[in-house]
């Protein structure tokens, strides 16, 4: 746990030999400075300020030996990332320097930081709430652009506002309340018409804000999509086309596709894995049969399934063996090598509404997959509110937690309970408010959270 007293050093940056320009060695804490000016020699007469950067040269302390030519970054507190003294090294890229400079901060005295460590200093030492620490986590591992404004707007606080007026509300109605138990007959009656108008709105706010769990799971982690059918329906020229690669293998034989074959992808701001499986057939080539077992596990794990069929052909009694398989599974029908004089009676099942046609080989039909896509997660209500921020499995398992305690609330005040069980619920709720933007947060619950994040942030 954090030491005030640490100065804790890490590597910043991705890590990759022969690439990068840049590599960075960070420090925070007390010994920051002083290890730096160890380390740093400054050509000319530059000064060492606070928001300067300075030229020069990391060199061995004992031996002198020169270790890298680089820039040095100095944030003194409070005006840093963690509001303590922060020196950053800026090194040439690669491995061996920023290693090598590394290696001489921790020799100097400097410890190394645990994973988030950085940013659990900027939280402890009030710079961020524990939204906004997340929303770091999110900004690092998004996938998409629309998945980087919903970090950033967290990260700006837009979470927390909602979260603090909510639980100042509650305070207010459990402060209302524990004044007329301890003084009530000093004080006029208590408004309970109003306390349930407050109540009332607090859980029509703490709902809208739970509603943003799913959207905010879906940029985060993206759908999986499952391009499955008989073999030579097309599918890995679905893939390619979508792809706008040759990912996939395209012939003229049946069964070319053997493994699953994946490309990822974004569609309306929305990240895609897309696996295009090997053509579900009955087989006693054993490693085409093992393509298909794999093939129908990849698409019962699928958070979408495009069941692509050859528009020649029309739909069989191997298309509805498929079917039959995945239809428990979200789906879109996908009628490919519509340019090849297709079969006008395809006698589809009625229950498939969703269906695109497609000529995948000459690049057509993909923007309206794409639609159909985005129709797709529009129906799950997973972007029906145009909101700017989304909440965690975390949050939403906490919040959840909230709205049932003032659910419980009402419920008591119906019942007409004494006072001192309004209290109970609703001591529950603000403790859990309290726990999402780190308010009331426990020590193993902070472990747990920055565990997660990448070593130097």
């Amino acid at each position: 746990m954090y030491n005030p007293g640490d100065t804790i050093a890490a590597i910043a940056t991705a890590i990759v030999p022969q690439q990068g320009g840049i590599g960075i060695v960070r420090l925070s804490g007390p010994q920051s400075l002083p290890i730096a000016q160890r380390l740093f020699y400054a050509a000319g007469k530059q000064a060492w300020e606070s928001h300067r950067i300075l030229y020069g040269y990391v060199r061995h302390p004992q031996s002198q030996a020169l270790v890298d030519e680089a820039l040095l970054l100095l944030m003194l507190a409070p005006r840093s990332y963690t509001q303590e003294d922060v020196v950053e090294f800026h090194c040439h890229g690669g491995i061996m320097p920023v290693q090598q400079v590394l290696q001489l901060c921790l020799e100097q005295g400097a410890r190394l930081a645990q994973p988030g460590e950085f940013t659990l200093r900027a939280f402890l030492n009030g710079r961020l709430d524990l939204t906004q620490a997340e929303s770091v986590s999110d900004l690092v591992g998004a996938q998409s652009p629309q998945a980087a404004q919903q970090a950033l707007a967290g990260l700006q606080g837009k979470l927390a506002l909602p979260i603090r007026q909510v639980r100042a509300i509650c305070l207010d109605i459990l402060a209302e309340i524990e004044a007329r138990i301890d003084f009530e007959e000093d004080l006029p009656p208590l408004d309970e018409a109003g306390i349930q108008t407050q109540l009332t709105q607090v859980l029509q706010t703490v709902t809208a804000v739970l509603a943003t769990a799913d959207r905010g799971e879906l940029l985060r982690t993206g759908l999986k999509v499952a391009i499955v059918g008989q073999p030579n329906v097309g599918k890995s020229s679905l893939l390619n086309a979508w792809s706008r690669t040759d990912r996939a293998i395209v012939t003229d034989l049946p069964g070319t596709t053997r493994d699953v074959v994946e490309s990822q992808l974004v569609v309306g701001g929305i990240p895609i894995q897309v696996l295009d499986t090997a053509g579900i057939r009955e087989t006693t080539d054993t490693v085409e049969q093992i393509g298909v077992e794999r093939s129908q596990r990849v698409a019962q794990q699928a958070d979408l399934v495009l069941l692509t069929l050859d528009a020649q052909r029309g739909w069989t009694a191997a298309e509805q063996a498929i079917y039959e398989q995945v239809k428990q599974r979200p789906l879109i029908l996908v009628i490919n090598k519509v340019d090849l004089e297709p079969n006008l009676d395809l006698a589809i099942p009625q229950e498939i509404t969703a269906i695109v046609k497609a000529a995948a080989a000459q690049n057509q039909g993909i923007a309206e997959l794409e639609q159909a896509i985005l129709a797709k997660v529009q129906q799950g209500d997973l972007q029906a509110r145009n909101l700017d921020f989304a909440i965690n499995q975390r949050q939403q398992a906490i919040l959840t937690k909230a709205k049932l305690a003032l659910e419980q609330v009402q419920a008591t005040i119906q019942a007409q309970l004494p006072l001192d069980f309004w209290t109970i619920d609703l001591r529950t709720a603000i403790q859990a408010l309290g726990e999402i933007t780190g308010e009331s947060v426990t020590e193993s619950v902070l472990d747990r959270i920055f565990s997660r994040f990448c070593i130097g942030k």
